[in-house]
């Protein structure tokens, strides 16, 4: 694995490691990833300083279709026919011009024969446990973007401008008002209550109420 020193001391850091690196979001796609880092490259950002880490691993297998004696035969026959071809061709290099075309045909019937018998033999020791043929691939569920730290900012300063709906946990600045939302607006003087009286002082005096008006 090629290794690049470090900037900061004499320690060596792999070519896939970034020093103290910051998550810019994480999406349910690879592509939708790579739009992010590819949008960063479009507007001059140093995209060499990012990564795109997959996370929560799974294995996928499948199935392609069912398995028989006839199937195996006939792929191993294949396979043979392929492999007689290519040793019957370097064959030739060393044969006589009279025999170039004999040696190429009886090295891919000889490399069919051999193919397809072990073939059956392989489909026979399975002893019926897979018959079925079938693709697997690991994948990731998660994909996270991480840049260094001393680039974040930058970085998530840019990418909310990306579309909506790359990925529902992307990094998104809050809107103007979402914060003043969640925080109590200005609060209204309500009636003030009475400090405590010094010693000697009157309360004061409010309007009259109706019934304590002056007589005329």
């Amino acid at each position: 694995m090629t290794s690049i020193p470090s900037s900061g001391g004499g320690r060596r850091l792999s070519g896939l490691t970034l020093e103290y690196p910051m998550s810019l979001g994480v999406f349910d796609k690879y592509e939708d990833a790579q739009q992010a880092v590819d949008f960063l490259s479009d507007r001059d950002f140093p995209v060499e300083n990012c990564m795109i880490v997959g996370t929560d691993l799974r294995q996928v297998e499948r199935v392609t279709g069912r398995l028989t004696m006839g199937r195996v035969a006939l792929a191993g026959g294949v396979t043979g026919i392929w492999l007689g071809l290519f040793v019957g061709l370097i064959f030739a290099l060393f044969a006589p011009s009279g025999d170039a075309f004999m040696t190429v045909l009886w090295s891919m019937m000889f490399g069919a024969v051999f193919a397809l018998v072990w073939a059956l033999i392989g489909q026979a020791m399975t002893r019926g446990q897979r018959d079925f043929t079938s693709v697997s691939q690991v994948i990731a569920t998660r994909y996270e973007v991480l840049t260094e730290h001393k680039f974040a900012q930058r970085a998530r300063d840019l990418l909310v401008e990306l579309p909506h709906g790359l990925g529902a946990t992307a990094y998104q600045r809050p809107a103007p008002g979402a914060a003043a939302a969640g925080q109590p607006g200005p609060q209204q003087p309500g009636p003030q209550q009475p400090g405590p009286q010094q010693p000697g002082q009157q309360p004061p005096q409010g309007p009259p109420a109706a019934d304590q008006r002056p007589q005329d």
